[in-house]
Formats: structure tokens, C-alpha cells, sequence
């Protein structure tokens, strides 16, 4: 089910978010993922009632403040949430699916070597499949990622990768520091074996991290010095027609395969469809 205009309209009057801790665990199953979301919200109105958005296979356990809820508050689409007090703290288990069509978290294996691709792709109102959110633009928060995966993969996010911490099993898990405050919609996650060129805008004092990735298989195909370069320029000339320094931390370019659109402006993790990784020269 999607929100209507005065839904929306209700609930942002009802509800400022603080911020999301999201936990994903990637490694043990080909069709779904555990996704673990605590929400930590106010209610302008205690006593009221308002409801989360999540699209999941299965939910394990919902807490309201410490409270559990019933089953049946879960429809397949929203959690109801009753009751709510000055100061919330939702906690909410589930098991999401992993999608094939460009929607959610999108999984991919590459026919050349087998190789799993994992990315995200939230626009218009796909963060849902993925976590536990008040999915609406204008109720923006923070966002802290933890995700657990394959020690051996790439794992990019809105904010710079943190070291992996290894553990059994050759996994690892990567602890994201908190975004800026964002909307739900251009958070991203991209997870897998992807080739990696790194670079940097420069100007006076001040070096931006870039990053280029596709997927292996594709590496010989990427032309990356002249991706880089014209990045830097892009950033020269927006930066002095808007007067405004880039505001994040790093911007990665990300080429991901079976993309259902020509890019999507993510938060300093901008995905590409990979057909614009040409096989062979163009004008």
C-alpha cells in the first residue's frame, strides 16, 4: 500500500525522526536477509497513533518502547503503532527479500564468473523493502548501517567504509558512521566483488574521495581516467555556479548491472546503469 498526500501530510505533523540503526546480515541465504531497524522518533501528540512502513517476508518481533506488539499490527505493508509517547524508540526483525527487478536490495550473479552483486535502489518508495521507515521525503533523519557479508567483498554506503571487522565463517561486518540528515529514499547499499578505482577532487585545501566500481568482468571496459577527470570538472563547475561546497564526505560512481533507469542521485553513492560501461569506443 502507498502513502496518500494527506497521510503523509498527518504523519509528518505527528512525527520527527532522529534517526535509523539498521543491522543487515547478507550471508545466509540466497532469497532473503535478516534486516534489524531501531527508529528513535517524537510524537507531537502522545497518545496518538501512526504507522511504519515495511515490506517483508516474514517479521520476527516489533517493540514499541519496550513493549511488544501483537502480530497482527504488521499487515504486509505498514506496522500500526499505537500509543506512542513523547519520545519513541521502535525496534523491529525481519526477514526481507532480495529483488530482481531493480527495486529494494536487487541481487545479481554474474554469468561470466558467478559472482554475487547486491545494490539498492529506493526511488520512489523502496527503503521499505529493505528496512523498517517512515518512507516520506520531508521526515529525514540519520542513518547508521551495520551489515554483515562476505569478508571479501566491496561494501559501499552514503558515508565512507569503515574498516571491516572479520569474523567466523570468512564474513566480516562493516559499522557505517551516522549520515547527515537524509531522506529514506537516497540512502544506498552496495555489496560484492565490484573492481574498485579510487581518485580525488582537489581544490585549495580541501580532497574529496572519489570512487569508480563495476562489476570484475567488466573491469578491462571501464574507462576511469576519463570518468574521473570529468567528475573533478563537474565538481569545479557546480561548485562555482552554486557557490557551495560539496557537502559530503566522498562521492562514489557506482556501474551496477540490471539497473531499471539511467542513474540514481544517492547520497555521495551515485548508481550508474552499467550499459554506460561501452564495450567499445563512442562519440
Amino acid at each position: 500500500m502507498n502513502i496518500t498526500r494527506d497521510e503523509a501530510r498527518a504523519r509528518s505533523r505527528l512525527v520527527d525522526v532522529d534517526s535509523y540503526t539498521v543491522e543487515l546480515d547478507l550471508t545466509d541465504s540466497q532469497l532473503t536477509f535478516g534486516s534489524v531497524t531501531t527508529v528513535r522518533f517524537s510524537c507531537s501528540e502522545p497518545d496518538a497513533e501512526t504507522f511504519a512502513d515495511l515490506v517483508a517476508d516474514s517479521v520476527t518481533e516489533i517493540q514499541l518502547n519496550g513493549r511488544v506488539l501483537q502480530p497482527e499490527a504488521y499487515d504486509g505493508t505498514r506496522i500500526a503503532l499505537s500509543g506512542l509517547a513523547a519520545q519513541n524508540t521502535l525496534r523491529v526483525s525481519a526477514r526481507c527479500r532480495y529483488m530482481h527487478t531493480g527495486e529494494g536490495l536487487h541481487r545479481f550473479v554474474d554469468p561470466v564468473d558467478k559472482s554475487v552483486y547486491l545494490y539498492t535502489q529506493f526511488e520512489v518508495a523502496d527503503s521499505r523493502r529493505v528496512y523498517t521507515v517512515f518512507e516520506q521525503p520531508d521526515l529525514k533523519a540519520r542513518f547508521s548501517f551495520t551489515v554483515t557479508a562476505p569478508a571479501d567483498w566491496q561494501m559501499v554506503s552514503n558515508q565512507p567504509t569503515p574498516q571491516p571487522e572479520p569474523h567466523g565463517l570468512g564474513n566480516a561486518t562493516w559499522r557505517f558512521p551516522p549520515t547527515e540528515r537524509i531522506s529514506s529514499y537516497v540512502t544506498a547499499l552496495v555489496a560484492g566483488p565490484y573492481h574498485r578505482v579510487d581518485g580525488a577532487y582537489r581544490h585549495g585545501d580541501r580532497a574529496i574521495p572519489l570512487g569508480l566500481y563495476c562489476r570484475a568482468s567488466l573491469a578491462q571496459h571501464l574507462d576511469a581516467d576519463r570518468i574521473l577527470e570529468e567528475t573533478c570538472q563537474g565538481f569545479e563547475f557546480f561548485e562555482r555556479e552554486f557557490g557551495h561546497d560539496y557537502p559530503f564526505a566522498k562521492y562514489d560512481q557506482l556501474f551496477v548491472p540490471e539497473f531499471n533507469s539511467g542513474a540514481m542521485e544517492n547520497v555521495g553513492c551515485v548508481t550508474h546503469n552499467e550499459d554506460y560501461v561501452f564495450r567499445s569506443r563512442v562519440p
